[in-house]
């Protein structure tokens, strides 16, 4: 049908105006009239005259594989051969001979790594979804520092359980689980624990708790510290307060410096990502509430005074409905 359209448009208005027209690469036309194949793809591929018969590939396949040269490379058979007064064929060729037969590969046991899946998590409730994880305090000295565990809610940015140790263990990472999961109120098979790969997070003793519990656990890829978002955000904040010490000089002064950050955190913070509402609102469902008391204000004050908001009438942030750790990435639908 194409071919017809352009044969009766390219006598009256030329090739190149009837290719527009139909949309049409002017090559292909060209093609088409060539007295050529029209599937060149298809074509019989000639034989280099320089090519050795099926023949002289199996002798060369046969020395190969005899017993002599079995175990040894090509460029060490040739060169022996050559010694030997005998060409059969270049090095070169012969890797080619061997790679059809399949038999080119790397010899030695190479590391292979596992293929690490991009952790999709979806929250869409308080409890649903935690992420937990680790970061050092500088102690008094040089090379001395205090271990911070926080866990925290990914919906509400909550920070459910935390504590300071000398040093980093599986054993104090599961009593810290254990008792946050009790004191939430953790019904089984309705949580998952998000971390990184850490020796406590990943330790068999964490992931024998987590089970018996019905908690599901997950963890980042290697080096990939864009798949814990939520806990690093929660550290900057602890670290880039204004009474944030360079340096604690005990374990108790760590303490009593995390214990008002993190009543300050929960009970005062207003968080972004949660519509500038603290943590604990969202965590215990108050902010519903908050949010509709905001509007009234918003409200009054827009009939108060409507010409000071020029784009549209006031609203509060919306709450969140969902928080992803990772989200799908969406298909862009391509028009045909």
């Amino acid at each position: 049908m194409i071919t017809t359209s352009v044969a009766t448009l390219a006598p009256v208005v030329g090739t190149a105006a009837a290719c527009r027209a139909l949309s049409i690469n002017r090559t292909t036309v060209y093609r088409w009239r060539s007295p050529g194949p029209v599937n060149r793809v298809s074509a019989k591929r000639r034989v280099s005259l320089r090519a050795l018969s099926p023949e002289e590939r199996a002798g060369v396949l046969d020395v190969l594989h005899s017993e002599r040269f079995v175990d040894t490379a090509p460029a060490e058979v040739y060169a022996t051969l050559l010694d030997e007064g005998t060409y059969l064929a270049s090095e070169r060729t012969m890797y080619r001979i061997l790679a059809v037969s399949g038999e080119v590969r790397e010899r030695r046991d190479q590391l292979r790594r596992p293929n690490y899946h991009k952790p999709e998590l979806l929250a869409t409730r308080p409890n649903e979804l935690w992420s937990w994880d680790i970061t050092k305090l500088l102690g008094p000295q040089k090379w001395t520092y205090y271990y911070l565990y926080v866990l925290l809610d990914v919906f509400s940015r909550y920070v459910v359980g935390w504590l300071v140790a000398h040093r980093e263990s599986d054993q104090l990472a599961q009593r810290l689980i254990a008792e946050t999961c009790a004191k939430q109120e953790i019904v089984r098979d309705t949580l998952t624990v998000h971390a990184d790969r850490g020796p406590s997070m990943t330790s068999k003793s964490v992931a024998f708790l987590l089970a018996d519990l019905g908690v599901t656990k997950s963890h980042s890829r290697p080096h990939v510290s864009n798949d814990n978002p939520f806990s690093e955000a929660q550290f900057k904040t602890l670290k880039y307060r204004p009474d944030f010490p360079d340096r604690f000089g005990c374990i108790q002064d760590a303490r009593a410096h995390c214990a008002p950050f993190f009543d300050w955190y929960n009970v005062e913070h207003r968080h972004s990502g949660i519509g500038m509402h603290t943590p604990e609102s969202m965590h215990y469902g108050l902010a519903a509430g908050i949010r509709d008391q905001r509007a009234v204000v918003l409200a009054a004050a827009y009939a108060a005074h409507p010409e000071r908001f020029i784009r549209a009438r006031p609203t509060p942030p919306a709450l969140p409905t969902a928080v992803w750790i990772n989200p799908p990435v969406k298909e862009v639908a391509t028009s045909q």
